[in-house]
């Protein structure tokens, strides 16, 4: 068995601290010279204008910005003044926020969300799709040429209250989504008072990760606004959390060893067991094209007892731990060193051994009884024990060389990436108007109605938010979306562990489910998902696109106002890793109507119907696997003949695949057990 006392007692520990300090903070913005009045109103617009606007110089900046405005805005909510949103927002051209209102303006704007929740949007401007950027020694760069903002005037807002820069009292931290929706559309009323041409302007809603809850939920709030401050055009979600967490954590894992059979060192025994325990915890899905009928509600990835608490060692854990928090406790949950001395390479194919012994001789048809259906942990395990790159080295040295975010990623310590340094800088501060009661963090465990602890709380998520996952009225929203023809854009990368794509493409619809996993998150979300009468994609994607360059980019499907994007070679951060086809892809779809993909009324597709993906999947398994300390050193690569023999079971297997399931029911727990070396901890990583 794992090394449970030493995960038990880490997990309890956090708990414990968590328990003591329940109180979250109490934050407010701060009035800097020249502020037009104490938040009390908008209308003098050209006043605020000039308050908002970053006159200062940035520290380290050593290159032209472009004109941007910061600084926080009330979210209107009665009884808390100091509730706010803080947002920096970049314009394409000078002049082009504050230009004059125009009722036919068409000139688009963006808003980009990162998740979490508690994650601050500014990740995603210094690391992914901002015009400035911090480096890996924390210098300033230049990344103009692929920002949004060279695209369309961009905000970056951090949200909701309380995260980032963002303020909120003690008691005024948001109690469920639907709050949330409404805190964000009083904002979005403020920012239309201080620029007001955006009120007339389309604006395109942009996110990724836990924005895939956020996102649905202010469309939604948008819809029952009377009077909405702003104009709605399309919202575009980024391996976004809109299902379950079966959904985009344990049900994709097979299509994910299909994309990246190097996690298991291409081997066809544990494959067949990761493709037992799926069909055993029921989330062997079948997708059709078009869908007949709606998915049913998965297993949970734990049974509740009797008193309707979840049981089994990966429930009451700590739900919201940033990547690096991850990386530490799995060190912290590791055999001492004296017992597990140099992970070379005969001791670890000495285990494996081991455990496939083990798993010869259990009884077939029962579900691991201590992972039960957290397949996405067990499958991490597995990695971390047995498979070089990521097994090679001592984990004790606090870094498994594993990146959830991207799975071709085993660099160990991975590369830096810090925004306090320039943010919580004097000079920033003040030059972006932010608030001295706080300083800003990249993430926090955020304190779902003004409790720290609410993951504890029966009826709350992983990450303690009480409110039903979007997936539950995703079909209303896609009617009120056609009616009021606003389009809808979920795009995916192909490399990310967290959220892969399968969810995705089976999520737009009805079922209770909580997240997705690369082609199998998009597939699961899209195909469970009315819009204009029709269940799903009436075809499966698989019609090429191409960057700027000419090469192949990934996939595009759109049928009837839904358009879905793989983008190959990217992980969870798709701007990041693919930061030039991530700024064609804004341009084309998003702000574009580019119709490669397009389902037309012959049946026929724009671009035609391609054959990149193999059963689903977009294959990676002749892809490097990129190692090295902070930065990219060197690479592994399986030798020619094992891929060959790994394409030729694989072939065979996925052809004799059961259809799988469009409703069954809940498998008992059977009393068997795996035995590894490193117990994964029981978190799940903030979803930034």
């Amino acid at each position: 068995m794992l090394g449970y006392g030493l995960l038990g007692s880490f997990v309890i520990g956090l708990v414990g601290a968590q328990r003591r300090n329940s109180t979250p903070p109490n934050t407010f913005p701060h009035e800097y010279p020249g502020i037009p009045n104490a938040y009390v109103n908008f209308e003098d617009s050209r006043a605020w204008q000039d308050y908002f606007l970053v006159k200062d110089k940035l520290p380290n900046a050593t290159f032209a910005i472009q004109q941007s405005y910061a600084g926080n805005l009330p979210v209107n909510r009665p009884g808390h003044p100091n509730d706010t949103l803080f947002f920096w927002g970049f314009e394409k051209t000078n002049g082009s926020l504050t230009r004059a209102v125009n009722d036919s303006d068409e000139t688009p704007w963006m808003i980009w969300l990162n998740g979490g929740p508690g994650s601050s949007s500014f990740l995603g401007m210094l690391f992914e799709n901002g015009p400035i950027h911090v480096g890996n020694d924390l210098s300033l760069v230049d990344n103009h040429q692929f920002g949004w903002s060279s695209l369309a005037d961009t905000f970056w807002i951090d949200q909701p209250v309380g995260t980032g820069f963002s303020t909120a009292d003690s008691t005024g931290y948001i109690n469920s989504e639907d709050q949330m929706g409404e805190d964000f559309l009083g904002f979005l009323a403020n920012l239309a008072q201080v620029f007001p041409s955006l009120a007339k302007r389309p604006l395109y809603l942009t996110g990724e990760s836990y924005a895939g809850t956020y996102i649905p939920y202010i469309t939604k709030t948008y819809f029952g606004t009377p009077n909405p401050p702003v104009r709605l055009a399309k919202i575009a979600i980024g391996d976004g959390a809109i299902g379950s967490e079966p959904l985009f954590e344990d049900m994709p894992v097979l299509n994910i060893l299909e994309t990246y059979p190097q996690l298991i060192d291409y081997d066809p025994d544990v494959y067949n067991y990761f493709k037992e325990q799926r069909q055993l915890c029921g989330y062997d899905l079948n997708l059709s094209y078009p869908e007949t009928a709606h998915f049913p509600s998965l297993r949970p990835n734990s049974l509740p007892t009797d008193g309707g608490a979840f049981q089994g060692p990966f429930r009451g854990r700590t739900k919201a731990l940033t990547k690096d928090a991850f990386h530490s406790a799995l060190a912290a949950t590791s055999q001492p060193a004296s017992s597990l001395s140099k992970r070379d390479l005969a001791l670890r194919d000495e285990r494996r051994a081991s455990w496939k012994r083990d798993l010869s001789q259990r009884p077939n048809g029962t579900i691991d009884p201590f992972y039960e259906c957290f397949l996405l942990f067990e499958l991490i395990d597995y990695a971390v024990n047995f498979t070089a790159p990521w097994s090679i080295n001592d984990p004790l040295r606090g870094e498994p060389g594993f990146d959830v975010y991207s799975i071709p990623d085993a660099l160990d310590p991975e590369a830096p990436q810090d925004g306090t340094f320039f943010l919580n800088n004097a000079v920033t501060r003040a030059a972006i108007h932010a608030p001295t009661s706080k300083n800003w963090s990249a993430s926090f465990n955020y304190p779902f109605q003004n409790n720290e602890s609410n993951f504890l709380a029966p009826g709350t998520n992983q990450f303690g938010d009480p409110s039903v996952e979007p997936m539950a009225f995703l079909t209303d929203l896609a009617t009120n979306s056609t009616a009021h023809n606003i389009s809808w854009v979920v795009y995916s990368g192909n490399d990310d562990l967290l959220v892969g794509h399968i969810g995705t493409e089976g999520t737009w619809s009805r079922s209770r489910l909580y997240y997705f996993k690369s082609q199998a998150w998009l597939a699961a979300t899209i195909q469970n998902t009315t819009f204009q009468g029709i269940q799903g994609f009436t075809k499966k994607p698989s019609t090429p696109w191409f960057g700027d360059d000419g090469q192949f980019a990934g996939i595009v499907h759109q049928e009837r106002n839904v358009t879905y994007v793989l983008f190959d070679n990217a992980g969870h951060l798709v701007p990041q890793w693919q930061p030039a086809r991530a700024l064609t892809f804004v341009r084309e779809f998003i702000l574009g109507n580019n119709p490669n993909g397009t389902v037309l009324s012959d049946g026929t597709v724009v671009g035609g119907e391609g054959n990149p993906l193999v059963n689903d999947v977009l294959p990676g398994e002749h892809n490097p696997i990129f190692t090295g300390s902070g930065t990219t050193l060197g690479s592994t690569i399986w030798p020619s003949a094992t891929i060959a023999a790994w394409d030729s079971f694989i072939a065979t297997a996925t052809s004799s695949s059961t259809a799988g399931q469009k409703g069954s029911a809940v498998p008992q727990v059977a009393c068997i057990g795996i035995t590894l070396t490193v117990g994964l901890i029981s978190t799940v990583m903030m979803l930034i």
